[in-house]
């Protein structure tokens, strides 16, 4: 509402677009450009030698992914035609349906490189287009996305983009002489919102950080800080209060191997946000020939995933079911034992890589896992029960109170960023005036 809108208007003859500012004009898109070339085929590799190749996952919403990058070797040879130049607008012809259609201006993020042809680059009519930052805004807008969807041919996992019909999209175009400011407005209010949207996933970042500062110091020095402390003879956990037991797990745990042997049990499945009941039937992730060879869990037993210390994890499960025989299931069998307060021992576990060392295996492809025998003779501070109990509570309550300031930071997040498209949306389609913009001095 802050914002000026246009005082005169007609109809833009395009029912989709319906009215648009006086002095703009409706075009196709083709009439737009002057050339348009796909790139090279380059048998590129993640060698991280030779000449930089930016495919269609390099490309993101009207940015340069530098992730990912693969190199053509210096040997191969390839034409200058397909070296990027400074203000290069890019199109990306194939991917998802939900990702096809990305665009991007090249700058100077690599001293020089190759695109593939998966990759349109565009140039345009200087007399038409004066700035490829309005036409990246454009088709970065809600209303480009939705036209370029319109045209996109094949399946939802792999989708192309034509020139064909890429040239017969009918566009609302400003002036020259308003495409320039509107890229710098654009800019300058996106920033705005891009910085604030930073700060939040920077609170979001600082209350995970948190999250494992509060559970570890809990579960490994207790809640008084004026307690007597001594040493844990245990390297990793230093001092722990003095009147703590240390113990191992094979005196805490009891490891559980129970085959079904039948069908009918819920597929549960070890997430690091908890264990899930598997959806079998939507065919997603990995799935077994045959759940009759997996084991039993029951409500209360641990489960986890010693398979890979990178990206598995620990939990109580809420549910009976059966998960894959190569995890382990085990039971708390220490008397007078809060099953909060060592799940959360166990978790830290995993976020702390407290585990890793004892690992075993390959890690590079995610098969670092810890060992029978190192699980059974791991050391874990032992508090009193109460102090179990309270420790567990503790956790809990912060916890609880962490996720409300972490939900709310995400739901400004989800905000903003809409605020982002509509404001786009909003300017290249000729909602807002922005003739009488004038940049901040500061």
């Amino acid at each position: 509402m802050k914002y000026q809108a246009y005082n005169e208007h007609k109809g833009s003859g395009v029912e989709w677009l319906g009215d648009i500012p006086e002095t703009w004009y409706t075009m196709k898109f083709g009439l737009t450009n002057s050339s348009a070339t796909l790139g090279g085929n380059f048998l590129a590799s993640e060698s991280e030698e030779g000449i930089p190749v930016i495919k269609m996952g390099n490309l993101g919403r009207g940015e340069i992914i530098l992730k990912k990058i693969e190199y053509l070797p210096v040997s191969e040879s390839y034409e200058n035609e397909y070296i990027l130049k400074n203000g290069d607008f890019l199109f990306n012809t194939r991917n998802s349906l939900d990702l096809v259609g990305k665009v991007a201006i090249w700058g100077e993020e690599l001293e020089s490189a190759l695109y593939n042809s998966n990759i349109l680059r565009i140039t345009f009519y200087n007399k038409f287009v004066d700035s490829t930052s309005f036409m990246n805004y454009l088709f970065n807008s809600s209303l480009g996305l939705s036209q370029l969807r319109l045209i996109a041919k094949g399946t939802t996992s792999v989708a192309a983009i034509y020139y064909k019909e890429l040239r017969s999209l009918v566009f609302a175009m400003p002036p020259v002489n308003e495409q320039k400011l509107i890229a710098d407005f654009l800019d300058h209010e996106t920033a705005k919102i891009d910085n604030l949207i930073e700060k939040q996933q920077q609170l979001i970042k600082l209350l995970k950080e948190k999250r494992q500062a509060v559970i570890s110091h809990a579960v490994t020095k207790g809640l008084n800080p004026n307690a007597p402390m001594r040493d844990s003879g245990v390297e990793w956990l230093g001092e722990v209060p003095e009147h703590w037991e240390i113990k191992r797990f094979k005196n805490l745990f009891k490891i559980r191997k129970r085959i079904s042997g039948e069908l009918g049990y819920d597929i549960l499945s070890i997430t690091q946000k908890g264990i899930k009941i598997k959806d079998i039937e939507s065919g997603e992730g990995q799935l077994s020939m045959d759940y009759s060879k997996y084991q039993i869990v029951n409500k209360g037993d641990y489960a986890m995933n010693h398979m890979d210390l990178l990206t598995g994890f620990v939990d109580i499960s809420m549910y009976d079911g059966v998960t894959s025989p190569d995890y382990r299931v085990f039971t708390l069998e220490e008397q007078n034992s809060i099953p909060d307060y060592y799940l959360a021992f166990l978790q830290m576990g995993y976020i702390n890589k407290l585990f890793f060392p004892f690992g075993q295996g390959a890690a590079h492809i995610g098969r670092w896992r810890l060992p029978t025998e190192a699980f059974n003779e791991f050391l874990a501070p032992c508090p009193p029960e109460q102090e179990q109990r309270d420790i567990a509570s503790f956790i809990i309550k912060k916890l609880e109170q962490m996720l409300v300031l972490e939900e709310k930071a995400k739901a400004a997040i989800k905000l903003m960023q809409e605020r982002r498209t509509a404001l786009i949306s909003a300017t290249v389609t000729g909602k807002i005036d922005v003739r009488n913009w004038q940049p901040p001095h500061d």
